[in-house]
């Protein structure tokens, strides 16, 4: 389990540095890939799932 979660901060460092870099490659959309499946298997999953559910219904009732 330790190893897993320095895994994901490790790349969750990466993911931040890269899309503040603001130049976005294929590496870099790996990295945000395995971060995002590593994140799955965490007990944030859960937690993370009902917050982006919930953004999304607020999105959707927006009436432009």
């Amino acid at each position: 389990m330790s190893l897993s979660i320095s895994v994901v901060l490790l790349l969750l460092i990466l993911a931040v540095v890269f899309l503040r870099n603001g130049a976005m490659k294929i590496s870099h959309a790996l990295v945000c890939v395995l971060l995002g499946f590593l994140l799955a298997g965490t007990s944030m999953a859960p937690t993370l799932h009902n917050g982006l559910t919930a953004t999304a219904g607020i999105v959707s009732g927006l009436n432009p």
